[in-house]
């Protein structure tokens, strides 16, 4: 006799994180996934960039939005960003980027709610193939927006501003379009972009290519020698797109703001000031949409770029990016004993265990 098995049930979750308009999946992912077998639930959202009725048009079941904590015990709830510090227990299985891994206060908070519901998290960023690279990644538009918003910061100096409110773009033309409006008939800078070969330089350099921005690109042979890297300070913005971690060298020493430079924005794309490990020493705390950029000093003026969600800020182009990274993983869930999935189980089984102990 043959055993019946329930379908693997997706559960797409509206993203519930303030200016959060991406979503890990598109239309043609869920009939990917439906045409495999699954059950698909998305949730409605008064934020998601790709519209619902494109889900509901694949085949998709559409729930309430924020609907998620009262799901079947057996649906597997995907998301990308946080979820509300409200410090419920999490029963479910869950797919997002955890951000709980590395020591930080609210990471620990929040698989301390995985220990007491008994659930899973299934980290995206700890979703990697054999060879340890990631299955998907946000970077190539993290590094794009962020080059962006940093060469917004640096046109509000040349007008003896300091960087307004950025919010979402219907596209990259649209973002372009809108950048060389701002920067108008003035002399270009010049850039570098520590970190050009990876995901995020790459993005960062193409954006710097599309309006005409003199760019010098760096990776791991020109940064080998550990520093001090005065050419960072001889342009006129610098794009730091490598992750902070031990023997990282430091691009920008905390004295570099009275130093004679010509460095005047810095674009902190990989983003992680509360690390000891940070490359850049003269800001401590993350910027946001309201206020992209941070002044540490005045005359002649710096300042920081170090918004966290950058690839928000074109949320129909990096979600449709990310989505087709991700999906080869996604139709997999059926079957979590190997691949991607177990080996991101381990990684939280090895951290959890340390909140139990």
């Amino acid at each position: 006799m043959t055993e019946n098995h329930s379908p693997t049930h997706l559960w797409v979750r509206a993203e519930q994180r303030p200016n959060e308009e991406r979503v890990g999946i598109t239309p043609d992912g869920v009939k990917a996934l439906l045409d495999k077998g699954f059950r698909v639930t998305v949730e409605d959202s008064t934020a998601r960039a790709i519209p619902l009725q494109g889900y509901r048009d694949a085949g998709a079941e559409i729930a309430p939005e924020a609907s998620w904590p009262n799901a079947p015990a057996d649906a597997i709830i995907f998301g990308l960003k946080e979820l509300p510090e409200d410090g419920t227990p999490l029963p479910h299985r869950h797919v997002m980027f955890g951000h709980a891994y590395k020591g930080q206060p609210a990471g620990q908070v929040l698989l301390q709610r995985f220990n007491a519901g008994g659930g899973t998290l299934y980290d995206i960023e700890y979703l990697t193939e054999e060879t340890g690279r990631r299955v998907a990644a946000f970077g190539y538009w993290a590094g794009y927006a962020g080059a962006a918003v940093t060469l917004k910061c640096w046109a509000a100096q040349q007008r003896g501003a300091l960087c307004g409110p950025v919010a979402t773009y219907a596209s990259s033309d649209a973002l372009i379009e809108d950048l060389r409006a701002d920067l108008g008939d003035a002399r270009r800078p010049t850039a570098i972009v520590i970190g050009a070969l990876g995901r995020v330089g790459a993005g960062a350099a193409d954006l710097c290519e599309a309006l005409d921005v003199q760019t010098t690109k760096w990776d791991m042979a020109e940064t080998a020698h550990g520093g001090p890297f005065p050419e960072v300070l001889a342009h006129d913005l610098f794009f730091n797109c490598i992750l902070a971690r031990p023997g990282t060298p430091v691009f920008v020493p905390a004295d570099a703001t009275t130093a004679d430079r010509k460095l005047t924005a810095i674009g902190d794309i990989a983003c992680d000031p509360d690390s000891d490990f940070s490359p850049i020493k003269v800001y401590d705390r993350v910027t946001d949409w309201a206020a992209p950029a941070l002044r540490v000093h005045d005359t002649p003026p710096l300042d920081v770029m170090a918004i966290d969600n950058l690839p928000s800020l074109l949320p129909v182009e990096s979600s449709q990016d990310f989505a087709a990274q991700l999906l080869p993983s996604l139709l997999t869930l059926d079957d979590l004993s190997g691949g991607v999935w177990a080996r991101a189980e381990a990684d939280f089984n090895t951290h959890i265990a340390k909140v139990r102990s």
